[in-house]
């Protein structure tokens, strides 16, 4: 990396030649002696120069390193901890982090997986052996030379014999990779500790995945004190070496000695050819930034994990304790990422992507930003917290989207302005008794129903408003006296409102009437609303005991029905198979119970005949389901992707993500991908045919919506993605460079 202008020209006696990274700590250079001796030189940030406890936490860094002299370990040549920027050099070793490494090649096998495990092992000995406990033993703290791996970065360790640095109340390192202990008691913290950390390290090694990986890190600390870890992809017998090293109990865990026999019969030494191909397959990389985390990489299949909704409430322990407790987890940033390496979708096996919008460029914004005509500030105390929706969709190059308390708004699809926010709401009213949702745009005209509670808060009066979509200027708007029993909605070139079951269909550019109708069911049903391959259906549920549900084929010529039954039960329509009407139906559960819903049966109904098609669902999958791509896809709350085949029930494929609560999701335009985001908006894409995880994006929004089960939504702009968080924070991805840094909107 070149280096900055205001970078220092040298430091003790060495000529700095290179940035080679930077983290929350500090800088970290290429240094050259005058003899041609290459080192590793850490400089602290200047803001904690002045910070006393860094500067003896950083004594500490520089005494235990200097105790530890192993093959395995970057040694330290020189440093000034007195120094007005404190500093210290270790010796230079060129290669690529663990975390590069799997992110770029992906996981290790064979000869290269079995010289990082011993190696790993001998390394905790000589630290071990100094009475030092490293205490933060992660990917991005694992070099890959080509002689061997070397341990770096001792910032937060510490000699067994002095707790001074340890306070009460201060767990200290990185939490995917943290011991129980770290999160209970930091000053208990011991060698078995780091015994915690290298399996955690080599789960992540061997599969690209973690075993306690969550979207963050209070959720990760709550897995990692309280539940089993997901280590299904390791193979037998490494797998259950490493469930042993994973333990709870610190006490139940292996020491080295016995860990190091243990793993040298589990992973044998491979073949001469074979270490040839090793040597050969060692990526050439300049060593990256010291602060980066383990990024995404594809690893096989592995089960699923119990749902976490559950465990919501729990969680605000443990937050209480992390909000103080993750002072280690300084050099990643679990809502922005790090600057990764690149890691586009290439190869034969990479899908075709459609072609980006013309004049798109990456870019993050907020539903809740400043607006460049009409309204331009958003309601006052407008923002999203415990009960807030946002409801939005996708037209003409733009996402227009409203919410409760939230004016209709229009977010470019190609730069991500906020081009306007409508001025709808009538005036005086306050932002409590207001609400707008978005029902869908067509020729120029986005269709909005608004809905306004009196002050008395018994009565609410529904008015659909038409807007111009380029300018938000007002074209018509039609009122309701009562709340209507069937949801208005936008079907092909109609607009559907309602007066209790009596149904007008409008025309979408002046509001005129083409036909009423009456739905015929009972007064204990509601009903919305279907987009059937441009025919509308009129889907009503009485949410009785059993639930009924019927679905009404409408004419969108007169408006007259034809009755399509549905079976008694827990059912969802989830989309239309080859023309049949194709619907999920849950398994019964405890009442008690706040786990999501399983679904045991897929059925696949014809709307001419009436003809039901049932098929058994194996494994009772969990979670939002849609049709995506010809396939069934389900997405449970712990990430765990499954698709089914409509036609069969058959599974065809399971991949763990880690997404935390992902919306609904979506496939690309060619059918050749799916899309799902997570409320803290991280994104993934998995190949539709195989489930192979082709990417998994940075988390992007704001904050993590944890009140309720909110879920993001992932829209398709040609062939760019645009991802709505629960928080309102909107961005675009390009499917086939997720990496690319946004630019603030």
């Amino acid at each position: 990396m070149p280096l900055h202008k205001d970078d220092p020209k040298a430091l003790g006696g060495y000529r700095i030649v290179d940035r080679i990274g930077s983290g929350g700590m500090g800088v970290v250079y290429l240094g050259r002696s005058r003899s041609g001796r290459e080192v590793a030189v850490k400089v602290v940030h200047a803001q904690y120069a002045e910070d006393k406890v860094f500067r003896a936490r950083f004594r500490q860094e520089i005494e235990a390193v200097r105790k530890v002299s192993g093959a395995f370990t970057a040694p330290v040549v020189d440093a000034d901890p007195e120094a007005v920027r404190p500093w210290m050099a270790t010796t230079y070793v060129p290669g690529p982090t663990l975390s590069a490494r799997i992110r770029g090649a992906g996981p290790l096998k064979g000869a290269e997986l079995r010289r990082l495990a011993l190696g790993l092992v001998e390394a905790l000995r000589d630290i071990h052996r100094a009475e030092v406990v490293h205490r933060d033993l992660k990917p991005a703290n694992v070099l890959m030379a080509e002689d061997g791996p070397r341990v770096i970065d001792f910032g937060i360790s510490r000699a067994t014999e002095n707790q001074t640095l340890t306070e009460t109340g201060h767990a200290i390192g990185t939490p995917p990779f943290m011991s129980p202990e770290q999160f209970r008691d930091a000053r208990s913290v011991g060698p078995a500790s780091d015994v915690f950390s290298l399996a955690t390290l080599l789960v992540f090694a061997a599969t690209g995945r973690g075993p306690f990986d969550a979207d963050s890190p209070y959720l990760t600390a709550w897995r990692v004190m309280h539940e089993e870890p997901a280590v299904e992809a390791v193979a037998e017998p490494l797998r259950a070496i490493l469930t042993r090293c994973l333990a709870k109990d610190a006490t139940d865990r292996p020491g080295l000695d016995e860990l190091a026999g243990d793993l040298a019969q589990a992973l044998p030494e491979p073949a001469a050819d074979d270490m040839q191909t090793v040597t050969l397959r060692l990526p050439p990389a300049p060593a990256p930034e010291r602060g980066e985390e383990p990024g995404p990489a594809a690893a096989p299949p592995r089960a699923g994990r119990r749902s976490r909704l559950r465990r919501w409430p729990v969680l605000a322990g443990v937050a209480g304790l992390l909000a103080v407790a993750l002072t280690g987890y300084l050099l990643f940033d679990p809502l922005t990422g790090n600057k990764a390496a690149d890691s586009d979708v290439a190869g034969p096996e990479a899908p075709r992507w459609d072609p980006l919008p013309d004049g798109w460029k990456p870019w993050r914004t907020s539903v809740f930003g400043t607006a460049a005509s009409g309204v331009k500030k958003p309601l006052e105390g407008s923002g999203i917290s415990f009960g807030t929706s946002l409801s939005c969709a996708m037209g003409d190059d733009a996402l227009y989207c409203g919410g409760d308390g939230v004016l209709p708004v229009r977010v470019d699809g190609t730069t991500g302005r906020l081009a306007w926010r409508a001025d709808s709401r009538p005036s005086g009213l306050a932002r409590d008794r207001y609400d707008s949702m978005v029902l869908g745009v067509h020729d120029g005209v986005l269709l909005v129903s608004q809905s306004v509670l009196n002050s008395a808060g018994d009565e609410q009066t529904v008015t659909v408003v038409a807007l111009d979509s380029a300018t938000g200027k007002r074209l018509w708007s039609r009122t309701s006296e009562g709340t209507g029993s069937v949801a208005s909605a936008v079907v092909g070139d109609l607009l559907m409102t309602s007066d209790g079951y009596r149904v007008t269909a409008r025309e979408v550019g002046d509001g005129a009437e083409r036909w009423t109708a009456t739905v015929p069911v009972g007064p204990t049903y509601s009903c919305v609303f279907h987009d059937v391959d441009s025919l509308p259906y009129a889907g009503c549920t009485d949410a009785g005991t059993p639930s009924r549900h019927v679905f009404y084929a409408v004419d969108p010529a007169d408006g007259s029905t034809r009755k399509v039954s549905v079976p008694d039960g827990d059912t969802v329509y989830v989309g239309a198979v080859g023309g049949d009407l194709a619907f999920v139906t849950h398994v019964p559960r405890d009442p008690q119970s706040t786990a999501e819903s399983a679904s045991g049966e897929v059925l696949l109904i014809d709307p001419d005949t009436g003809t039901v098609r049932k098929r058994t669902l194996p494994g009772d999958p969990r979670g939002e389901a849609a049709l995506v791509g010809g396939v069934l896809c389900f997405a449970s709350s712990a990430g765990l992707l499954t698709a089914h085949s409509p036609e069969t029930g058959e599974q065809l494929w399971q991949t763990s993500t880690t997404l935390q609560q992902p919306g609904t999701p979506v496939a690309d335009g060619r059918g050749q991908a799916v899309f799902a985001a997570s409320a803290s908006g991280r994104v993934a894409a998995l190949d539709i045919a195989t489930g192979g995880l082709l990417w998994e994006s940075t988390a992007r929004a704001g904050q993590v919506v944890a009140a309720g089960y909110a879920t993001a939504q992932v829209f398709l702009d040609e062939g760019a993605l645009v991802v709505l968080s629960p928080d309102g924070t909107v961005f675009t991805l390009d499917p086939a460079h997720p990496d690319l840094e946004p630019l603030s909107g």
